[in-house]
């Protein structure tokens, strides 16, 4: 064997071994009960040796309407950019969309593979990242069989090489498990704020994004979506991302819904809906998330299926094994093969754990919901 093949046998070897590290590490990072931006890093750090990158954006996705509701940037385009690059997503041809992405067989992708090599003929190429300094990305949407959660995207600068089609499809078999760090680190919990969540709130917007109107309550909400480190223009990107929707319906695109539910800085749920008013303003509500629009959120984050839904609930009723096989008509047995199977999932070792980490008082009416329609043999 020569020279050059033996060393490009070991270079192929190294690598299998770096994307083997990166795979197992990333599982652990998933299952830590790490927050968003611990998340974002922890992945960036163990990645980076697999798949080279100079700046990462970690986005999280509202999987009903596919509008991101925040992001984790590291390295990338600065943060004045982002409202001109939420416009370009959601309004104007591009490549490698990401609603195009979540459709797709394989959910990644390379600018540089879509555009044959050509960066420029892209949109956000030509006007954001180019002058930004950044070259090919690759872009992944995070999905699993509960839907899409988030995006990475790994940006390289310019001089540096073009992600490879090999590099592409390992940070793609990496997209579900990457969904359910995602899931996890907004799972749905008590609230860390001080007090209630704000009341609904209400503004409108000019077509330059101008307040032209808003409520207090309003005010506290983007308060609490924004970044300790906001600049001191630009709204939180789950607002412009409502925002741009509700324009593009007005424009008569296909899109009927601007609407997404996020996380706060304190904990709250929010719902943010946008509407169009007259020709160019754009009025914009919050309300705090109902229980029945957080419990799929929880049963989404652990992937329960609707029977361990119902037995969880019966659980944080506080029944016994006997007696929940009595309601579910089901062998004490089998039971415990469900409670097993829940306890993986939620990363709990007891039902005392079970109930404390999971079920706060507005989230168990829902799941009591669930557990009725099971066992009486009715389907939500």
């Amino acid at each position: 064997m020569s020279t050059h093949v033996r060393g490009t046998v070991d270079q192929m070897g190294d690598l299998r071994v770096k994307r083997s590290r990166a795979r197992d590490d990333i599982v652990r990072i998933v299952h830590r009960g790490l927050d968003l931006p611990e998340l974002a890093h922890a992945v960036g750090r163990s990645l980076s040796p697999a798949v080279p990158f100079d700046g990462t954006c970690l986005l999280t996705l509202d999987p009903a309407t596919l509008l991101p509701t925040g992001e984790i940037v590291e390295n990338g385009l600065p943060a004045a950019a982002m409202g001109r690059l939420t416009e370009i997503e959601l309004g104007e041809p591009d490549f490698n969309k990401l609603t195009t992405l979540a459709r797709a067989a394989v959910p990644a992708a390379s600018l540089s593979q879509a555009t044959g090599g050509d960066l420029d003929r892209s949109l956000r190429q030509r006007e954001i990242r180019r002058p930004a300094g950044f070259a090919d990305e690759l872009r992944a949407v995070l999905t699993d069989d509960t839907g899409s959660r988030g995006a990475l995207t790994l940006l390289r600068e310019v001089n540096r090489p073009a992600f490879t089609p090999a590099e592409v499809r390992f940070v793609a078999s990496l997209a579900p498990i990457l969904a359910e760090g995602v899931s996890r680190a907004t799972l749905p919990g008590e609230t860390t704020g001080d007090g209630d969540p704000p009341g609904t709130g209400f503004l409108v917007l000019a077509a330059d994004d101008t307040v032209e109107l808003a409520n207090p309550m309003a005010e506290l909400w983007i308060d609490e979506l924004s970044a300790h480190d906001r600049p001191a223009n630009p709204l939180p990107g789950a607002i412009r991302a409502v925002v741009a929707q509700a324009r593009r319906i007005a424009g008569g695109g296909q899109d009927r819904v601007a609407s997404a539910r996020l996380r706060t800085r304190a904990g709250h749920w929010v719902i943010v809906r946008g509407s169009p008013v007259g020709a160019d303003l754009v009025a914009v509500l919050f309300e705090a998330a109902r229980p029945a629009e957080l419990a799929s959120a929880i049963a989404d984050a652990y992937r329960f299926t609707e029977r361990e839904r119902a037995i969880t609930a019966l659980v944080a009723r506080g029944l016994s094994t006997a007696e929940i096989a009595d309601q579910m008509h089901l062998s004490g047995y089998t039971i415990q093969d469900h409670l097993k199977r829940i306890f993986d999932k939620s990363g709990t070792s007891s039902r005392g754990e079970l109930v404390s980490r999971l079920f706060f008082e507005h989230h168990v009416a829902r799941l009591d919901d669930t557990s009725r329609k099971e066992h009486t043999g009715h389907r939500p």
